[in-house]
């Protein structure tokens, strides 16, 4: 096991706090964190540009989801955020650092909002703070953010939050919220040794 293991396996993360958000662990026993979540992953605006791995309908899909979620970041691949307002509590969306290569000290970033918290900048904070934790006390050196072509939002929230455009990966997603046809995608990537945005 490396350092990097190490560290991210028996110092797990509870809170990230900055840019009036904090990015906390979701709770599958917690019936608000499960039906927040279950509105994020069913919201249409959201399937409109994704599809699921794991198929999410009811609160009983999305408990599971969660508790796959919380696995995944015991074992070190994983780590998904609640994202909340620092100032009222209120839960705003979600930020996920995925498939997390500790060998190759690189990984995957992912986000949404929930539909009244659009329109605030909420992703965008809380991709800066992510992204610091992940190439700072993570110690990965690669981030990637990756997102269907023709979402002109995710694209301009990249390139703010230093993820420059690197390419297009032909017929790398699902397309239609369905698993039988697939879209492009466009690929964003931060590394360790950019420099830091400003909000």
């Amino acid at each position: 096991m490396t350092p990097i293991q190490e560290r991210s396996l028996t110092s797990p993360v509870s809170e990230l706090s900055g840019h009036g958000l904090r990015l906390l662990p979701w709770d599958a026993d917690a019936p608000a964190d499960v039906e927040a979540w279950l509105r994020g992953l069913t919201d249409p605006e959201f399937r409109r540009w994704n599809t699921p791995l794991r198929p999410v309908e009811d609160l009983a899909d999305a408990r599971d989801s969660l508790r796959s979620k919380a696995e995944r970041s015991a074992d070190g691949t994983d780590v998904t955020f609640k994202v909340v307002d620092a100032a009222s509590g209120t839960t705003l969306g979600q930020i996920g650092v995925n498939l997390i290569d500790h060998v190759m000290r690189s990984a995957r970033v992912g986000y949404w909002v929930l539909p009244e918290a659009r329109g605030h900048g909420v992703a965008a904070r809380a991709l800066r703070l992510a992204a610091h934790w992940a190439l700072t006390d993570l110690g990965l050196h690669r981030l990637e953010l990756g997102h269907a072509t023709g979402h002109d939002v995710s694209c301009r929230i990249a390139e703010r939050c230093g993820f420059p455009y690197e390419g297009t990966l032909r017929g790398a997603m699902w397309k239609d919220d369905g698993r039988n046809s697939f879209r492009d995608v466009h690929l964003h990537a931060r590394l360790a040794t950019d420099p830091e945005t400003t909000p």
